[in-house]
């Protein structure tokens, strides 16, 4: 069986070149269901590594008790002193605890490409901001000084908004504002952020509290002693999270309705395709008849003929899926795109079409293969 089988399967993928227009529809339509499959997983991968991957372990972020988001927190100056004297903060050379209180507002930006007005998030920072976030590099001018209306922006809003780049004045709420460099932070969503000085940003919008404050701890072992002093203080009502767990849970919902759409249009246009593989194939089978009846008359048997056609299904499958995981890649592996996140402000990110993307549309282009190569297989072996 194992003969014929290899006989009869040499046979049909030589005469694929005669079937060119029949074995193209299998391929093209296969294709377009992997290609889009990928392309959109790829926009849910970016959004979840950019947001999710932000933040360390050895980081916490303290805001107001219920509040989902920072820019629905509010934490007072004596919050701020409170949560400075905590066990397990690291300190700084002086002794001073690594603590930035930071302060969350959003400002509108026009897009570059539409012109239109987006959210931008605008953070104020504390002193300390450098060494709470080292990983945060400018890579074109300088910082900006305290107690001017400067701004640093990340790389990521400089591609996707107007007016970012180094030595640009950027009027915001009614005052101009230098942008007096831009940064880099790993990629992660501080990237899509406008970055000042905390009390300039809070007088600028008559706000004279906190959004939440962000800790560098001893270690990331420290986390439990420090959120329980935190919690059991009388005079505090906060949340404590580790970095990365805040914002994992900011990217859920998002990353969550994006699987779910991308799914939904594959799975439609994969039912397109197996109809189109199933009509292809039956196509192919019904101008080979006196072929596979020749072979069937002469002693071949139906299990191989069964399967030669399967495997003829698969490999055009598989030519299809990996064609339509290439284009994905090409065109928009690493395209910088945003969107509206959980607080109502625009995060940049770049869709990525990972390796476990590749696999998964390959695998779901065989499924349909066979799906689409069973029953004119079985009508094949029967002839």
């Amino acid at each position: 069986m194992f003969k014929q089988l290899i006989a009869i399967t040499v046979m049909n993928l030589q005469t694929l070149p005669q079937r060119l227009g029949a074995s193209s529809v299998i391929v093209i339509g296969i294709t377009g269901v992997v290609a889009v499959l990928v392309s959109v997983l790829a926009m849910a991968a970016g959004f979840h590594h950019t947001l999710a991957d932000s933040g360390r372990a050895d980081r916490a972020i303290i805001m107001r008790g219920g509040s989902d988001a920072e820019i629905n927190s509010n934490l007072t100056r004596e919050d701020i002193d409170v949560i400075s004297s905590a066990p397990g903060l690291a300190k700084d050379a002086g002794g001073k605890a690594l603590l930035s209180n930071e302060l969350v507002t959003v400002a509108n930006v026009p897009k570059i490409d539409t012109g239109t007005d987006a959210n931008v998030t605008m953070r104020g920072a504390g002193l300390k901001l450098g060494e709470v976030r080292p990983e945060l590099k400018i890579v074109a001018g300088r910082m900006f000084r305290p107690a001017v209306r400067e701004l640093i922006a990340g790389a990521g809003a400089v591609k996707q908004f107007r007016g970012l780049t180094a030595g640009s004045v950027l009027h915001l709420r009614n005052a101009d504002w230098l942008v007096s460099g831009v940064f880099t932070s790993n990629g992660d969503v501080h990237e899509s952020e406008l970055l000042a000085d905390v009390d300039t940003v809070g007088s600028s919008i008559e706000r004279g509290g906190y959004s939440s404050a962000i800790v560098l701890l001893d270690s990331a072992a420290a986390f439990a002693v420090f959120k329980d002093a935190l919690t059991t203080d009388p005079r505090l009502k906060v949340d404590v999270q580790r970095e990365p767990e805040y914002y994992a849970a900011q990217s859920r919902d998002l990353t969550r309705t994006i699987n779910i759409v991308g799914n939904s249009v594959a799975i439609i246009m994969a039912i397109g395709a197996m109809f189109g593989a199933l009509n292809s194939m039956y196509t192919a089978v019904a101008a080979r008849s006196m072929e596979i009846a020749t072979l069937r008359a002469i002693g071949f048997g139906g299990m191989p003929v069964l399967l030669s056609v399967m495997i003829e299904a698969l490999a055009l499958s598989l030519l299809g899926g990996i064609l339509g995981a290439a284009l994905a890649w090409f065109f928009f592996n690493g395209h910088s795109v945003s969107t509206l996140g959980a607080a109502f402000a625009q995060v940049v990110f770049q869709l990525t079409v990972t390796r476990a993307l590749i696999v998964t549309g390959i695998v779901w282009a065989c499924l349909i293969g066979l799906l689409g190569g069973f029953f004119p297989a079985l009508r094949a072996a029967r002839l």
